[in-house]
């Protein structure tokens, strides 16, 4: 009965579902997203649910909770030094988007296959952008929130000159170290699901790591003189990056 109505009505589900989880996150005493914050994670819900079905959200989610934890991570000395996350980590509209813009153009163009308006052969390059790009947003989540509580020894990437713990485009081996443990995690489960297979594990990994060395380049030459490049952007920069590199991956190595 239950696939029965799942094939009749995704996005009724969709809607459902997140409207029941988005009320369980309304009254939790520890809010991990503001309340506009909430609206926009209900909308990216209903979105991959209704485009990628329970397969395509299980990602998001698992990206979602394994970065919150990961942001609270030494979270009294990063406010201490003055390089936390605002709002103790809970995230805005700005963090949904910024983070999942490029996963939910990648489960649109999935739709649109659906839909007849694109070749189905693009499907599992779709999928596996789709998963680069949460991929890399979870590696640079755990690499700059690891490296801001752990770091013994922070390096501007551009000079490898030594610089403060937090500073735009430092890097640490322990930030580097849990960025790729984050990025393999969140791939994996995207194989256990069957969005991947195993080679694309591997692709969204490498993928990952470009991405969020990229974006450290950006955050060490660019960030702090231009304006409107702020965090959330170089995000969506950051995980738009992540997938195209996985994809081109792809048709370089294996099609």
């Amino acid at each position: 009965m239950f696939t029965s109505i799942y094939s009749l009505n995704p996005w009724l589900i969709a809607v459902g579902l997140n409207t029941v989880l988005l009320s369980i996150a309304w009254v939790i005493p520890k809010k991990l997203l503001t309340p506009a914050g909430l609206f926009h994670a209900w909308l990216l819900g209903v979105l991959i649910w209704g485009t990628l079905g329970w397969q395509g959200y299980v990602v998001v989610m698992f990206y979602f909770l394994a970065g919150s934890a990961v942001t609270r991570i030494g979270m009294a000395q990063k406010e201490a030094e003055g390089i936390a996350e605002k709002r103790s980590g809970a995230r805005g509209p700005e963090n949904v988007w910024g983070s999942a813009a490029t996963g939910a153009l990648c489960a649109l163009a999935v739709a649109a296959i659906t839909w007849g308006f694109l070749p189905p052969s693009l499907q599992p390059l779709l999928l596996l952008g789709y998963v680069a790009s949460f991929s890399t947003k979870l590696a640079d989540t755990c690499a700059s929130e690891v490296g801001k509580a752990y770091g013994k020894r922070t390096f501007l990437i551009t000079t490898l000159q030594p610089v403060a713990r937090g500073t735009e485009g430092a890097v640490s081996l322990e930030g580097t170290l849990a960025g790729i443990i984050g990025s393999v995690a969140i791939a994996l489960v995207a194989w256990g699901v069957g969005l991947i297979n195993l080679v694309g594990v591997g692709l969204c990994v490498i993928a990952a790591f470009i991405g969020t060395n990229i974006e450290s380049v950006i955050g060490a030459t660019l960030q702090t003189k231009i304006s409107w490049l702020t965090n959330e952007v170089v995000n969506a920069i950051n995980t738009f990056v992540g997938a195209i590199a996985a994809i081109l991956l792809a048709l370089i190595f294996i099609q």
